[in-house]
């Protein structure tokens, strides 16, 4: 189903060590509309949407765990220069004690990823409306972030996932469109 490539998707490049910027991506990481919960949600979702439309759920789910390596690699060169004292006035020293500087699946506010974020109902036109929520949940967020920083290239990174979550949403109404075009065509059996 994938080809692995040795590179991210789009380069994450940051400007110095900022534990406490990290933090804040964490939610993008383990939080409840991040990249973990929306790959595993579409991925999921597949199984049960229509042939028209299975190839979105596809390529977004998959598209998702390349945002969330790229949300890793920034949290991952943030955080490895920063020191213990550092760690502790981002409000990462819980986590620290936990991990180290390993990252784990959590918000911002440290709360452990949970399967509860991973929503399906089985109806194929509420779960994409859930899907596009999702969308415009993390274009949101990533923007909240940007005006966070002022670490330009780490808001260059930021800006691409920002614009792929306006895409996704976008290609999501367009599924909507056509199971309801095709709801409404009359069926002769």
């Amino acid at each position: 189903m994938w080809v692995y490539e040795k590179k991210l998707q789009y380069p994450v490049r940051v400007s110095k060590c900022d534990p406490h910027m990290a933090k804040l991506l964490m939610e993008q990481y383990g939080g409840a509309d991040g990249e973990l919960a929306a790959a595993l949600r579409y991925l999921n979702q597949r199984y049960t949407i229509p042939d028209k439309v299975i190839g979105v759920l596809n390529d977004i789910g998959t598209e998702e765990f390349a945002h969330l390596e790229m949300i890793a690699t920034m949290i991952y060169k943030l955080t490895k220069d920063a020191t213990i004292e550092q760690l502790e006035q981002a409000g990462l020293d819980a986590h620290y004690v936990a991990h180290d500087k390993a990252l784990f699946y959590n918000n911002a506010a440290g709360v452990p990823f949970t399967a509860t974020y991973i929503q399906a109902k089985g109806d194929p036109i509420a779960d994409l409306y859930e899907d596009i929520a999702a969308e415009e949940k993390a274009r949101a967020t990533y923007q909240w972030l940007i005006d966070l920083t002022d670490d330009v290239d780490l808001q260059d990174s930021l800006k691409f996932l920002r614009e792929r979550e306006i895409v996704h949403s976008l290609r999501f109404r367009e599924a909507v469109e056509i199971l309801k075009d095709d709801r409404e065509t009359k069926k002769i059996f």
